[in-house]
């Protein structure tokens, strides 16, 4: 969310924004947000009038009595009575104007940044670097499920039949890898210098609003009838949410926190034969890391974070790129966002494994996380998020590439501690 002082007085910016974000529909909200902003602030200022004017009199008032002028003093007071009943309207207005600017600036985006590339839609995503040499095999490569069903490492039918479509049972061989992958990744960014989380899975409604749009919001997260709680679709959402209305320190700054948790989507639409089986679905377990920082810091810590990723995915034999997410595809909290990429032999082409985000200050803005400066004055923190790994997602990309001709899977040296010392996966049938 973008403060309204910055739109007060950059209101052209941020229409041309909202242009090149390819929401001409929010357009108005500009005009609209200034206007009622003008109207509250102008409620407040009579407001102030009539308190100061009223303090005033009630001095006077006394005086009178005292000096036994009861009749002018009553007069005095009836005058009060009236700026009372006035009063009672401004601080109605106020009230009532405030919540719909409230409402209206939630819904205006972030101002991007400068270097972000302009597009519609994710088909305009620009390619930034390629990390390895995509390889493909002289040998056909089954789909991911048929390669999990070889090891007897999926069961989608029961999964079915228990809570229908989108999820899976993993199991065997299969499901140890998944555990090994996230264990790996703990490690991997523990190693890194980050804290390690358990966050809760479940967070609040003002955290939800606190985190993402309205938009996100419907497309994504799944509600507990009857309580003021959502389940997760990202620890992201719950690591934030920890910073909520605190002011710290700037010398514990900044703070690198990753974290592990289920999560859980909607996933709203409909989807390409290729993401059947494990590619998308409604529950999946993931490495999230978490950084708030000083706003100076912030593309600095954009820049690691992605590169975190790629090393992970590198370390496990897994060619990757990156992807800049161009101005249509980017969510309204976002000021820069790219993609993590892995190639895919089968598909012969990359797909998503992960995302990385700079949101500024718009979090912090929404949930009040402020810091504490050095010199005593309080600014807003800056906060990003980047997944280190989700799973069973990676899983595809980890089998692909690491699938031998006769049906086993290579175990990279980097995960064999986390299989039991096992350095390939051998199949059942």
């Amino acid at each position: 969310m973008l403060d309204i002082r910055f739109v007060r007085e950059n209101a052209e910016a941020v229409k041309e924004n909202i242009r090149k974000k390819f929401q001409d529909e929010k357009l108005p909200l500009v005009d609209e947000v200034i206007e009622l902003d003008e109207k509250a602030r102008r409620a407040q200022a009579e407001a102030d009038e009539l308190k100061a004017a009223r303090n005033r009199i009630s001095k006077e008032i006394g005086k009178l009595m005292g000096q036994g002028k009861k009749e002018e003093a009553m007069q005095m007071k009836a005058e009060v009575e009236k700026d009372s009943q006035r009063l009672a309207e401004l601080e109605e207005i106020q009230k009532d104007a405030s919540a719909k600017l409230y409402e209206k600036m939630l819904i205006i985006p972030q101002m991007i940044d400068d270097s972000v590339p302009i597009g519609k839609d994710d088909s305009e995503n620009v390619e930034l670097e390629k990390f390895g040499e995509p390889v493909t095999p002289p040998f056909e490569i089954p789909y991911h499920t048929d390669i999990m069903d070889r090891f007897d490492g999926i069961d989608l039918d029961a999964a079915g039949r228990v809570a229908g479509n989108g999820f899976y049972y993993l199991m065997g061989d299969i499901a140890r890898l998944h555990s090994s992958v996230l264990s790996y990744a703990r490690d991997f960014m523990i190693n890194k210098g980050f804290v390690y989380h358990v966050p809760p899975f479940m967070i609040r409604g003002n955290v939800v609003t606190g985190v993402m749009s309205f938009a996100e919001m419907d497309a994504m997260m799944y509600k507990i009838e009857g309580e003021d709680l959502y389940l997760i679709g990202t620890s992201e959402h719950s690591m934030i949410g920890k910073f909520i209305d605190q002011i710290i320190p700037e010398e514990k700054l900044p703070q690198t926190l990753t974290s592990y948790s289920p999560c859980f989507r909607k996933e709203k639409g409909a989807h390409g034969i290729e993401e059947r089986g494990v590619y998308r679905i409604h529950q999946f377990e993931k490495q999230e890391m978490i950084v708030v920082c000083r706003p100076e810091e912030s593309m600095d810590w954009y820049n690691k974070l992605w590169s975190y990723t790629v090393e992970f995915f590198r370390s496990l034999d897994i060619p990757v790129r990156t992807l800049e997410c161009c101005s249509g595809d980017l969510a309204d909290l976002k000021v820069k966002s790219c993609d993590v990429e892995a190639w895919s032999p089968r598909q012969q082409k990359y797909f998503e494994v992960g995302s990385c985000s700079n949101l500024g200050d718009a979090q912090a803005r929404r949930l009040k996380i402020r810091v504490n400066g050095k010199d005593g004055k309080k600014y807003l923190a800056h906060t990003l998020n980047n997944t280190v790994v989700a799973t069973p997602r990676m899983l595809i990309a980890f089998m692909e590439n690491n699938l031998q001709e006769d049906g086993t899977i290579l175990i990279p040296k980097a995960l064999q501690p986390y299989m039991g010392g096992q350095e390939k996966l051998v199949p059942k049938h």
